[in-house]
């Protein structure tokens, strides 16, 4: 049962196309994928099985399941992401936090997602992805102090040429433009 596990997760993963850049916690490989693709109502691609099927019943490991939420809200399938990413929410993976946090605040539900940032940096306070996406709900909610902060917390963290701190730049930039 566990070799089938892992051929899953590996084929899984492959489908995705996941890289290096998922290593840091929020890479975008900047293409669909065949859980984004093909899968509906938060099932997962099995490449094993060679069709989608439900995450909790997919034999998947906890990476290839982040992988898939993750394409999901890449493709702003933010409910789907929330299925598959609620499966392994409890094992405390900041990754898997940060996405639902992000999932649920794209759909509206800003303090469900400021809930899942907020535990997501108490596991790792140098999570800066998380800061990027905590201090756009802060401007959603008209808070550009509490964003201002965030943009500091990551400049202490990976300087002001790090992706997250630019975006979040920009984001404050364009809602000081807005108002």
């Amino acid at each position: 049962m566990r070799i089938v596990k892992i051929i899953g997760a590996g084929a899984l993963l492959i489908a995705l196309g996941s890289g290096s850049a998922f290593a840091a916690g929020g890479g975008d490989s900047g293409g669909a994928t065949n859980t984004s693709t093909q899968c509906k109502n938060g099932k997962v691609y099995s490449e094993q099985m060679k069709k989608c099927v439900d995450a909790e019943e997919s034999m998947l490991d906890d990476d290839a399941l982040y992988e898939a939420g993750r394409a999901f809200a890449q493709a702003g399938r933010y409910g789907e992401a929330i299925t598959v990413l609620s499966t392994i929410a409890a094992n405390g993976d900041p990754r898997v936090l940060n996405y639902l946090g992000f999932s649920h605040r794209k759909q509206g539900r800003i303090a469900v997602g400021l809930g899942y940032y907020e535990e997501a940096l108490r596991i790792n306070p140098d999570f800066t992805l998380a800061r990027e996406y905590m201090g756009e709900a802060y401007l959603q909610l008209g808070d550009v102090g509490s964003a201002r902060n965030q943009l500091r917390e990551i400049a202490d963290r990976c300087g002001t040429a790090c992706d997250e701190y630019l975006e979040l730049e920009r984001q404050i930039d364009d809602h000081m433009r807005e108002i």
